[in-house]
């Protein structure tokens, strides 16, 4: 099956849908990281609804597309995009992080259809997506992998250990998107430890890079395409967030890692989202 894709307007209307989801996911929860969620959300949507061969019907289809989301605390954005897409029911949305809800605060491969990989150790999906990539070219598969890290999450070791592993077997068919918003749980990423240069590390690493804005959906589309084409070695893609996109109080303010919104924070949000452009 290959997935019908959307065009750029087509994209931008999931996305703001999947901005609602998150944060009427979050409040009913009273729990979550909407920070990091909203950051990624056009990423993730242009990957499910532009970049990716799924068949939400059939979520274990051997020839699907493969996507990690390693910075496993923002899956809300995930679950978002997968019931949009049609791999659960849309009311499941209303039972994050409860007792026996397949949507955990943690994305769990054995709970929720469509999830590739369990998540929530930082640093690790990469190196599951790694193993994924390294699995088709040996079996001579076509499927590509996609694993979104977040820059905070490039302190853990073997962020790099993975980065060495995937251009020493040429894994053209494994892609890392960075979300690259300046923030991790405790306060800004160059505060805690600076992660210096992204594109020279990586580019160091033998990885080819693309950097972009990652609120563009045209960037983030053509950063897709330039993927397709690419030959002979992984490519990362840097993306340039902003924490908390597209609600102003929560934009760059680090305490929205991991803050669900009160009544009035809840109503202000879903004011932002819709009104947006």
């Amino acid at each position: 099956m290959v997935s019908e894709k959307l065009n750029i307007k087509q994209l931008k209307e999931v996305a703001k849908q999947i901005r609602e989801n998150i944060i009427l996911m979050i409040y009913k929860a009273k729990a979550g990281h909407p920070g990091g969620s909203l950051s990624a959300a056009d990423i993730v949507t242009a990957l499910y609804y532009y970049a990716m061969n799924v068949d939400p019907a059939n979520p274990h289809w051997e020839d699907r597309d493969r996507f990690i989301l390693s910075k496993g605390h923002a899956c809300p954005v995930w679950y978002a995009v997968l019931a949009e897409k049609g791999f659960f029911s849309k009311e499941h949305l209303n039972t994050l992080r409860k007792m026996d809800s397949i949507l955990q605060g943690h994305a769990d491969m054995k709970k929720t259809p469509g999830v590739d990989m369990t998540v929530g150790s930082l640093g690790q999906g990469i190196c599951a997506g790694l193993g994924m990539a390294l699995s088709a070219k040996l079996l001579k598969k076509t499927y590509h992998t996609w694993v979104l890290i977040g820059d905070g999450e490039t302190q853990e070791g073997s962020i790099w250990e993975a980065a060495m592993s995937g251009a020493k077997w040429k894994l053209d068919n494994l892609t890392v998107i960075i979300d690259l918003n300046g923030i991790q749980n405790d306060s800004f990423v160059d505060e805690i430890m600076p992660v210096g240069d992204m594109k020279a590390k990586w580019e160091a690493f033998g990885w080819k890079t693309i950097e972009i804005n990652g609120h563009q959906m045209e960037e983030i589309v053509e950063a897709v395409d330039q993927v397709k084409m690419n030959k002979g070695q992984p490519i990362v893609i840097i993306a340039n967030t902003v924490k908390g996109k597209g609600v102003s109080f929560m934009e760059n303010v680090p305490i929205w890692h991991g803050k669900a919104p009160n009544e009035k924070e809840f109503q202000q949000a879903m004011n932002e989202i819709r009104s947006s452009q």
